[in-house]
Protein backbone atom coordinates (compact mmCIF):
# COMPACT_ATOMS: atom_id res chain seq x y z
CA UNK A 1 0.00 0.00 0.00
CA UNK A 2 1.30 3.42 -0.87
CA UNK A 3 1.78 6.30 2.33
CA UNK A 4 1.63 9.81 1.77
CA UNK A 5 3.16 11.53 5.10
CA UNK A 6 1.08 14.84 5.77
CA UNK A 7 2.55 17.65 8.82
CA UNK A 8 -1.10 19.25 9.05
CA UNK A 9 -4.14 18.86 7.12
CA UNK A 10 -7.82 19.21 7.45
CA UNK A 11 -8.89 16.14 7.21
CA UNK A 12 -6.89 13.00 6.72
CA UNK A 13 -10.24 11.47 5.16
CA UNK A 14 -11.74 14.56 3.42
CA UNK A 15 -7.68 14.89 1.84
CA UNK A 16 -8.40 11.05 0.69
CA UNK A 17 -11.27 11.59 -0.87
CA UNK A 18 -10.69 14.44 -2.71
CA UNK A 19 -7.59 13.01 -4.06
CA UNK A 20 -9.10 10.07 -4.96
CA UNK A 21 -11.83 12.40 -7.11
CA UNK A 22 -8.55 13.75 -8.49
CA UNK A 23 -6.20 10.91 -9.71
CA UNK A 24 -8.46 8.43 -9.62
CA UNK A 25 -8.23 5.15 -7.46
CA UNK A 26 -5.27 3.63 -9.15
CA UNK A 27 -3.85 1.19 -5.89
CA UNK A 28 -4.63 0.75 -2.27
CA UNK A 29 -3.37 4.34 -0.69
CA UNK A 30 -3.13 5.46 2.83
CA UNK A 31 -2.39 9.17 4.12
CA UNK A 32 -0.81 9.88 7.28
CA UNK A 33 -0.47 13.24 9.29
CA UNK A 34 0.74 14.42 12.09
CA UNK A 35 -1.93 16.62 13.11
CA UNK A 36 -5.15 17.69 11.64
CA UNK A 37 -7.84 20.75 12.13
CA UNK A 38 -11.39 19.33 10.87
CA UNK A 39 -11.43 15.72 11.25
CA UNK A 40 -13.90 13.33 10.62
CA UNK A 41 -15.54 10.95 13.64
CA UNK A 42 -18.68 9.15 13.89
CA UNK A 43 -22.02 10.62 12.50
CA UNK A 44 -20.21 13.43 11.54
CA UNK A 45 -18.52 14.65 14.37
CA UNK A 46 -15.06 15.85 14.60
CA UNK A 47 -12.24 14.08 15.59
CA UNK A 48 -9.07 16.25 16.35
CA UNK A 49 -6.46 16.04 18.95
CA UNK A 50 -2.72 17.38 19.50
CA UNK A 51 0.43 17.33 17.05
CA UNK A 52 1.65 13.86 16.76
CA UNK A 53 -1.20 11.18 17.85
CA UNK A 54 -2.45 8.99 14.84
CA UNK A 55 -4.26 10.12 11.98
CA UNK A 56 -4.57 8.02 9.20
CA UNK A 57 -6.75 7.26 5.89
CA UNK A 58 -7.04 4.64 3.41
CA UNK A 59 -8.63 3.48 1.11
CA UNK A 60 -8.70 -0.25 -0.33
CA UNK A 61 -10.92 -2.03 -3.41
CA UNK A 62 -13.64 -4.30 -1.38
CA UNK A 63 -12.07 -6.98 -3.79
CA UNK A 64 -9.21 -6.76 -1.77
CA UNK A 65 -10.15 -7.75 0.87
CA UNK A 66 -11.12 -11.28 2.40
CA UNK A 67 -13.70 -13.05 0.89
CA UNK A 68 -15.30 -13.98 4.44
CA UNK A 69 -15.52 -9.96 5.64
CA UNK A 70 -19.38 -9.63 5.68
CA UNK A 71 -18.58 -5.69 4.74
CA UNK A 72 -20.76 -4.44 6.95
CA UNK A 73 -18.72 -5.27 10.21
CA UNK A 74 -15.34 -3.65 8.17
CA UNK A 75 -15.10 -1.43 10.95
CA UNK A 76 -14.66 -4.22 13.35
CA UNK A 77 -12.47 -5.81 10.86
CA UNK A 78 -10.13 -2.44 10.71
CA UNK A 79 -10.50 -1.60 14.18
CA UNK A 80 -9.30 -5.20 16.21
CA UNK A 81 -6.34 -5.36 13.75
CA UNK A 82 -4.88 -2.58 14.60
CA UNK A 83 -6.20 -3.49 18.49
CA UNK A 84 -4.44 -6.48 18.29
CA UNK A 85 -0.67 -5.40 16.89
CA UNK A 86 -0.52 -2.49 20.07
CA UNK A 87 -1.68 -5.46 22.15
CA UNK A 88 0.95 -7.71 21.18
CA UNK A 89 3.68 -4.68 21.86
CA UNK A 90 2.25 -4.35 25.64
CA UNK A 91 -1.09 -1.96 25.60
CA UNK A 92 -4.12 -2.81 27.32
CA UNK A 93 -6.39 -1.34 24.20
CA UNK A 94 -10.00 -2.81 23.65
CA UNK A 95 -12.57 -2.13 21.05
CA UNK A 96 -15.69 -1.51 22.13
CA UNK A 97 -18.65 -2.22 19.44
CA UNK A 98 -18.18 -1.54 16.75
CA UNK A 99 -15.52 1.33 16.22
CA UNK A 100 -13.97 2.85 19.48
CA UNK A 101 -10.71 1.73 20.92
CA UNK A 102 -10.90 2.33 24.84
CA UNK A 103 -8.68 1.82 27.38
CA UNK A 104 -10.15 0.71 30.99
CA UNK A 105 -13.81 3.00 30.92
CA UNK A 106 -11.76 5.80 28.55
CA UNK A 107 -12.18 6.44 25.11
CA UNK A 108 -8.74 7.23 23.08
CA UNK A 109 -9.70 6.97 19.08
CA UNK A 110 -12.09 5.60 16.65
CA UNK A 111 -12.91 4.42 13.38
CA UNK A 112 -14.86 5.29 10.64
CA UNK A 113 -15.76 3.43 7.81
CA UNK A 114 -17.57 4.57 3.96
CA UNK A 115 -18.24 2.06 1.19
CA UNK A 116 -18.02 3.98 -1.88
CA UNK A 117 -19.29 1.70 -5.07
CA UNK A 118 -16.25 -0.56 -4.56
CA UNK A 119 -13.77 1.36 -2.70
CA UNK A 120 -13.89 0.93 1.08
CA UNK A 121 -12.41 4.27 3.17
CA UNK A 122 -11.43 3.78 6.55
CA UNK A 123 -10.02 6.41 8.81
CA UNK A 124 -8.57 6.02 12.37
CA UNK A 125 -7.64 8.36 15.15
CA UNK A 126 -6.26 7.08 18.13
CA UNK A 127 -4.49 9.46 20.97
CA UNK A 128 -1.11 9.22 21.71
CA UNK A 129 -0.90 12.38 23.42
CA UNK A 130 -3.19 13.96 26.52
CA UNK A 131 -6.48 15.44 25.17
CA UNK A 132 -8.88 16.29 27.66
CA UNK A 133 -9.89 14.80 30.87
CA UNK A 134 -12.99 13.33 28.98
CA UNK A 135 -10.58 10.75 26.51
CA UNK A 136 -7.61 8.35 27.51
CA UNK A 137 -4.46 7.68 25.61
CA UNK A 138 -2.62 5.19 24.72
CA UNK A 139 -0.44 3.68 27.14
CA UNK A 140 2.38 2.33 25.39
CA UNK A 141 5.10 4.09 23.93
CA UNK A 142 5.17 3.09 19.97
CA UNK A 143 7.07 4.53 17.15
CA UNK A 144 4.33 5.35 15.03
CA UNK A 145 5.29 4.89 11.39
CA UNK A 146 6.61 1.27 12.10
CA UNK A 147 3.74 0.31 14.08
CA UNK A 148 1.26 1.85 11.01
CA UNK A 149 3.33 -0.12 8.02
CA UNK A 150 3.07 -2.89 10.22
CA UNK A 151 -0.93 -2.66 10.31
CA UNK A 152 -1.07 -1.52 6.37
CA UNK A 153 0.73 -4.58 5.71
CA UNK A 154 -1.51 -6.93 7.77
CA UNK A 155 -4.35 -5.08 5.99
CA UNK A 156 -3.00 -6.21 3.17
CA UNK A 157 -2.55 -9.82 4.44
CA UNK A 158 -6.31 -10.45 3.58
CA UNK A 159 -6.36 -11.85 7.13
CA UNK A 160 -9.65 -13.95 7.46
CA UNK A 161 -12.50 -12.48 9.56
CA UNK A 162 -13.41 -15.88 11.22
CA UNK A 163 -9.83 -15.45 12.54
CA UNK A 164 -10.54 -11.52 13.73
CA UNK A 165 -13.84 -12.20 14.97
CA UNK A 166 -13.25 -15.23 17.14
CA UNK A 167 -10.67 -13.12 19.19
CA UNK A 168 -13.31 -10.47 18.90
CA UNK A 169 -16.11 -12.13 20.05
CA UNK A 170 -14.05 -13.00 23.43
CA UNK A 171 -13.97 -9.67 24.63
CA UNK A 172 -17.35 -8.20 23.47
CA UNK A 173 -18.82 -8.72 26.47
CA UNK A 174 -16.81 -5.58 28.25
CA UNK A 175 -19.14 -3.51 25.51
CA UNK A 176 -22.13 -4.29 27.25
CA UNK A 177 -21.09 -2.49 30.47
CA UNK A 178 -20.98 0.78 28.14
CA UNK A 179 -23.76 2.09 25.17
CA UNK A 180 -23.31 2.79 21.16
CA UNK A 181 -24.76 5.56 19.16
CA UNK A 182 -27.94 3.88 17.12
CA UNK A 183 -29.96 5.74 14.94
CA UNK A 184 -28.92 8.91 16.77
CA UNK A 185 -29.57 7.47 20.34
CA UNK A 186 -27.68 6.22 23.80
CA UNK A 187 -28.30 2.50 23.72
CA UNK A 188 -27.11 0.17 26.45
CA UNK A 189 -25.25 -2.94 24.95
CA UNK A 190 -26.07 -4.57 28.00
CA UNK A 191 -28.31 -7.09 26.80
CA UNK A 192 -27.26 -7.43 22.97
CA UNK A 193 -26.10 -10.79 21.30
CA UNK A 194 -23.25 -10.34 18.95
CA UNK A 195 -23.35 -12.27 15.91
CA UNK A 196 -21.26 -14.15 13.98
CA UNK A 197 -21.24 -11.46 10.90
CA UNK A 198 -20.34 -8.46 13.46
CA UNK A 199 -24.13 -7.11 13.60
CA UNK A 200 -25.77 -7.58 17.53
CA UNK A 201 -29.17 -8.16 18.01
CA UNK A 202 -30.81 -5.24 20.29
CA UNK A 203 -34.55 -5.00 21.20
CA UNK A 204 -35.23 -7.60 18.67
CA UNK A 205 -33.38 -5.71 15.92
CA UNK A 206 -30.30 -6.70 13.70
CA UNK A 207 -27.71 -3.66 13.69
CA UNK A 208 -24.69 -3.66 12.07
CA UNK A 209 -22.08 -1.51 12.29
CA UNK A 210 -20.50 -0.59 8.93
CA UNK A 211 -20.25 3.78 9.45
Amino acid sequence: MEIIYLDSIDSTHKYLKDYIKKYSYTKPLAIIAESQTNGIGSRDNSWNGKFGNIFLSFVIDKELLPKDLPIQSASIYFSYILKEILYNNGSKVWIKWPNDFYLNDKKIGGTITNLNNNLIYCGIGLNLNFISSEYGILDIKIDKKIILKQYLNNIMAQIPWKQIFSKYLLEFNKSKLFKATINNQKISLKNTKLNDDGSIIIDNKRVYSLR
